[in-house]
């Protein structure tokens, strides 16, 4: 016999919701089924909005995308669905089929080694666990005593919310207050604002190489990494000179630390290459991925096999009961097939471009916009202050768009991978009425 549906009429939701959990996201009833493309439609009202949110950038086809639809796909949804097998122990074709998609896609050529897990945050830990194995082991091998147990990280860096990553992250305080924290390493941040300053961002980055000098001479056997975002998202879309990254390479290879790029938020499209390091000359040794991947994880270059033992070698070394979820695995192989038959990161790069440059025409116009800055479908841009930021992105969703904060003062836009000139068009102008009518009032 079977079970009955459950099902809640929208008008419960919320009361449902707030009964038992914190609710304070957007208001709206998310209709999943009506929901389409670059848009998502309240189920309370029936209001469409334009989706420069797209669930924190983890939705490169957008909503209800027409070649999800296929059979086979939902059949191996299904199963996969029904029972979650634990990928750690039981090996099964629809894996198979992910890691083959995955590898031939999405893993550039210098990467040998994967490692999936469910959440961000853990797939940036595991990186971090990694690396202290490898510099460890290191040290112990040229009879070096004590181990390797800090990582030298950023200012206004967001690496998740577990364990490790609580001592890495440091962007709004309300989200690491009170929890333990190691005290490792932390750098000033040398970001750029656009149009940049040269001379500016020449002398930020000559105070950041030497804390870091400064950091490595102090303990270079107690530093197993550095971790940084190739551009930081949640910390305020802060963008770095590619030579500033190329000086990192250069410092983890003379002080031997791993160089650990989180592309968690960055990669997958989002900035119009597969991986945004690849847009800047400099290849770290350990990648983080998740959200737009749909399974978490990180990936290696042979430099950790410099260590025989290594985690991808020691059994157990890293694991989890569900490494990753098969489910995850299903969709994310699913999802980068369309991503590669429609181009959509090529597209991503074309209609983020237009997207920037409509950011930079208003920034020129009005003056409360500034620093209009961002990488294919990775936008934003500043408004006066926080007050101003949050009465704008209100403004917004009320005009239908969905938007994210970020920093103190930042708005950030961040489409699906399958935005079009239609809807750059639409952003654009719901943009430039909000904006206007506050620039007026001001």
């Amino acid at each position: 016999m079977l079970m009955p549906r459950i099902t809640v009429p929208a008008e419960r939701v919320f009361p449902i919701l707030r009964e038992n959990i914190l609710v304070d996201g957007f208001h709206l009833v998310v209709d999943l089924e009506r929901s389409h493309g670059c848009y998502m439609v309240d189920a309370l009202e029936g209001k469409e909005y334009l989706d420069c949110y797209a669930c924190f950038a983890t939705l490169p086809l957008g909503h209800n995308h027409p070649k999800l639809a296929d059979p086979e796909f939902r059949h191996s949804l299904m199963l996969a669905a029904l029972s979650n097998p634990a990928n750690s122990d039981l090996y099964s074709r629809e894996y198979a089929a992910f890691v083959e998609v995955f590898r031939r896609h999405a893993v550039p050529p210098a990467f040998r080694h994967l490692f999936f897990v469910a959440g961000g945050s853990v797939a940036v830990e595991n990186a971090m666990k990694a690396a202290f194995d490898w510099k460890a082991q290191l040290n112990r091998s040229r009879g070096i005593d004590g181990g390797a147990d800090q990582i030298l990280h950023f200012r206004d860096a967001f690496h998740g919310r577990t364990g490790y990553a609580l001592s890495v992250t440091n962007t709004e305080p309300l989200k690491t207050r009170d929890f333990p924290k190691f005290a490792w390493p932390r750098i000033s941040n040398p970001v750029l604002h656009f149009p940049v300053d040269q001379a500016a961002v020449a002398g930020a980055e000559r105070q950041a190489c030497a804390e870091i000098e400064a950091a490595f001479e102090r303990d270079r056997h107690g530093i197993a990494a550095i971790l940084i975002e190739p551009i930081q998202c949640e910390g305020g879309d802060h963008h770095f000179r590619p030579e500033f990254l190329k000086r990192l390479r250069e410092y983890a290879n003379r002080y031997e630390a791993l160089l650990i790029f989180d592309e968690v938020q960055t990669g997958f499209g989002t900035t119009g290459s597969m991986w945004a390091f690849q847009q800047m000359g400099v290849v770290p040794d350990l990648l983080a991925f998740g959200k737009k991947t749909q399974i978490c994880g990180f990936m290696s270059t042979d430099r950790i096999d410099q260590v025989e033992r290594n985690v991808f070698r020691a059994s157990s070394r890293l694991n989890s009961t569900w490494g990753g979820n098969l489910v995850d695995m299903v969709r994310g192989a699913c999802y980068l097939q369309v991503m590669i038959e429609d181009r959509l990161v090529e597209n991503a790069a074309r209609q983020g471009a237009r997207l920037l440059e409509g950011l930079q025409e208003l920034a020129e116009r009005l003056p409360m916009v500034t620093n209009p800055r961002g990488r294919g479908c990775l936008l934003a841009f500043d408004l006066p202050d926080s007050e101003t930021r949050n009465a704008v992105r209100t403004d917004l969703w009320q005009s239908g768009l969905a938007t994210l904060a970020c920093g103190p003062r930042s708005i950030r836009l961040r489409p699906p991978l399958i935005i079009g000139e239609t809807e750059v068009a639409l952003a654009l102008e719901r943009l430039e009425q909000v904006l206007a009518a506050r620039h007026a009032r001001a």
